[in-house]
């Protein structure tokens, strides 16, 4: 892989991972449009746990109030955490009893293109969801259906941060809310994806460079990545407050359907 292969797909994944436009259903339309795969685990793994970092920094504060609350038993706090972690739940059940049916579907590139005009549908109906101008914060009730949201952007095409927080949404979490409760919920359900891929990069290693990609190319794709999710989570938090991030949706329409013809006509 080249330096500027590499910033390329650095780019893309910390774009897609956090615009409400799924970055597993791209990766399979790359797959099968340009004919090519995206280079071994290792770089796969290093990619992933570099828009995890985007996160960290983006709500670094956040994060280390919350941190700091549950180790001091700090009420709030530990409510935080714990509608976080059930929050993951549904998501580690999904992928735990069910991750060879999820395998399958990345190599069906029709199933990629009916999960995007399905997120586009999720997306639009922000437009209605802030038009009721949500203000409360996440309950036992909002966390649970935000998990089970998560859990089903399992699904290539599905869209993680645009499914979660419409639903949140629509739970009446106000917006500012609704995202920082999405992309901390990200921290596990990114690493933990992550963790799960590192011992088959140890067993399939050898010594070598991870992927076969050369340590210089692999850390700049992973700085781009990083880079780009904190623009990304920027953008989606502005495009929220702007009551504008339904317009996701006819992006999600279009290459959804384009997708789909590309497939039945090659």
């Amino acid at each position: 892989m080249t330096w500027y292969e590499g910033v390329f797909l650095g780019l893309v994944q910390g774009a897609t991972e956090f615009l409400p436009v799924s970055s597993s259903g791209h990766l399979v339309m790359g797959q099968a449009v340009l004919g090519v795969e995206v280079p071994g685990l290792g770089f796969e793994v290093a990619l992933h746990f570099a828009t995890l970092v985007s996160v960290l920094i983006v709500y670094r504060a956040r994060i280390a109030a919350l941190v700091v609350g549950i180790v001091r038993g700090d009420r709030e706090q530990l409510r935080y955490g714990g509608l976080l972690l059930l929050a993951s739940v549904p998501a580690a059940i999904a992928g735990a009893g069910f991750g060879d049916f999820f395998a399958v579907l990345f190599d069906s590139p029709p199933v990629a293109g009916v999960a995007l005009l399905v997120t586009g549908c999720v997306v639009w109906t922000a437009r209605g969801a802030l038009a009721r101008e949500p203000a409360g914060r996440p309950g036992a009730g909002s966390a649970l259906i935000v998990g089970l949201a998560q859990a089903a952007a399992i699904v290539p095409g599905i869209s993680r941060s645009g499914v979660t927080v419409v639903a949140a949404l629509w739970r009446g979490v106000g917006a500012r809310e609704a995202a920082a409760f999405s992309f901390l919920l990200s921290v596990p359900a990114v690493g933990g994806a992550a963790l799960l891929e590192v011992p088959g990069l140890v067993a399939g290693a050898g010594g070598g460079a991870p992927g076969g990609v050369a340590p210089g190319v692999l850390g700049g794709a992973a700085a781009v990545a990083c880079a780009t999710g904190v623009v990304a989570i920027g953008a989606f938090r502005a495009m929220l407050g702007k009551r504008s991030l339904h317009r996701f949706a006819p992006y999600l329409w279009g290459v959804g359907a384009l997708f789909l013809w590309f497939v039945s006509v090659r």
